[in-house]
């Protein structure tokens, strides 16, 4: 279904951009909302469909086994919304901020029963009873929910007749809904932990399309967060799972329509 929905959005966006491009070219055409980006504030809301994954940085000792990576994760499919306000700096810049809610399901795999070989334990790592992994152990799925707050400076060009090409670019402030990072039960009860808070940058390109009554955006956003998520496991739940990590990291790019 997600998939369908951002395959649904990108043909949206080519069908408008392809009309646009047929109008706009018409050089008896008269400007649309001439005035609108004279406005000191405007607002909108946006659309959006995205594809996340996971960047990770391996434990050397409990994530890597003879050069083999033992945790991996799969990219998934989802979809947001959120709101729009736009602050006019001057000609060329506007300051933007798009809060949104965003939608996630993401799944790690953990093929980590080789580190039955430090059961003993180490002078930095105490040992541990080993248990035999069992599919359900082995993997993880990690929904979340995320209100993402993201403040961009948006640079962007003069008007061509009913267009208008621009870049951005800002930091985020996003709260996972669905971290359980306050859980007292780790991945030994099968519950994955993350962190609540996030960091995070983006980045974002894409045309203005002015219309009689709205004025249309297609964009293309990578967003990238800065701090690590992972949640370390309970002392006492063996090294399988949290600890064969070292950093995670969400990143995502979206495709996002904006009408305001």
């Amino acid at each position: 279904m997600n998939k369908f929905l951002l395959k649904a959005l990108v043909l949206t966006s080519v069908n408008v951009a392809v009309f646009a491009n047929a109008q706009f070219r018409n050089r008896n055409r008269m400007d649309k909302l001439e005035d609108f980006d004279e406005q000191k504030f405007s607002w909108g809301f946006y659309l959006n469909g995205n594809k996340l994954d996971y960047r990770i940085v391996l434990h050397p000792r409990y994530g890597m086994h003879e050069n083999e990576n033992l945790v991996t994760s799969k990219e998934s499919y989802s979809f947001g919304a959120g709101l729009i306000a736009k602050w006019r700096l001057n000609d060329y810049l506007d300051v933007r901020l798009e809060p949104g809610l965003q939608f996630a399901q993401r799944q790690l795999t953990f093929n980590t029963q080789s580190n039955d070989i430090y059961a003993g334990g180490s002078l930095t790592n105490p040992p541990f009873m080993p248990i035999p992994l069992q599919e359900k152990d082995k993997v993880r799925e990690i929904k979340s929910t995320l209100v993402d707050i993201p403040v961009l400076l948006e640079l962007h060009g003069m008007r061509w007749y009913n267009s208008r090409p621009y870049i951005a670019a800002g930091v985020n402030y996003i709260v996972n809904l669905q971290s359980n990072a306050t859980s007292t039960d780790d991945n030994m009860q099968g519950i994955f932990r993350s962190t609540t808070h996030n960091f995070a940058w983006s980045a974002e390109m894409g045309i203005q399309f002015y219309f009689n009554k709205f004025k249309l955006t297609p964009a293309i956003r990578g967003t990238f967060l800065m701090n690590n998520e992972k949640v370390a496991d309970n002392a006492t739940t063996p090294p399988y799972w949290a600890s064969a990590i070292s950093t995670l990291q969400t990143r995502a790019v979206m495709f996002v329509l904006k009408f305001e």
